[in-house]
């Protein structure tokens, strides 16, 4: 740790971004969990559903959509971090209702790519001012209230 009680090391904090977003996406390592659930992250999740049952809609939503809103996500943190300022419209990251085999498998395809998009923008950030930081913490706590809410919908299956 930083001498300085004002801050913290660049390592300290990527370190520790890094690892939740890990977890996030990847699910736990089998020795130790951010989260309740352990090895239960948002790609192993999804690679175990089908596309009918990723289509239903409980509480509103369905789990692809769900799947599509956190993508949305994704792509769009890494439009920011490289300088993007225009809004976004994220009631079009919802449009997405219902999936076919096809578009199902294309989905998680995406969500993938998305995520080692991220993962990579993450480690190619020389300094994390605050906007960074912000965005990099939003989408951790972002995405992991969405696999929370995908692993609810799996349970009314």
């Amino acid at each position: 740790m930083n001498t300085d009680n004002n801050s913290i090391k660049k390592e300290d904090f990527t370190n520790n971004v890094f690892a939740l977003l890990k977890e996030t996406f990847e699910g736990s390592p089998p020795e130790g969990s951010h989260y309740l659930d352990r090895e239960v992250g948002v790609l192993n999740t999804i690679e175990k559903i089908s596309a009918e049952n990723a289509s239903r809609s409980i509480g509103g939503a369905s789990l692809a959509a769900h799947l599509e809103h956190a993508r949305h996500c994704l792509v769009a943190l890494v439009e920011f971090i490289n300088g993007r300022t225009e809004k976004v419209n994220w009631d079009e990251s919802w449009l997405i209702k219902t999936v076919d085999e096809d578009a199902w498998n294309l989905l998680r395809e995406n969500v993938r790519r998305d995520y080692e998009t991220v993962a990579r923008t993450f480690k190619s950030i020389e300094n994390w001012d605050d906007d960074k930081v912000g965005d990099a913490m939003a989408i951790v706590v972002h995405t992991a209230y969405h696999l929370g809410a995908m692993r609810q919908i799996m349970k009314s299956y």
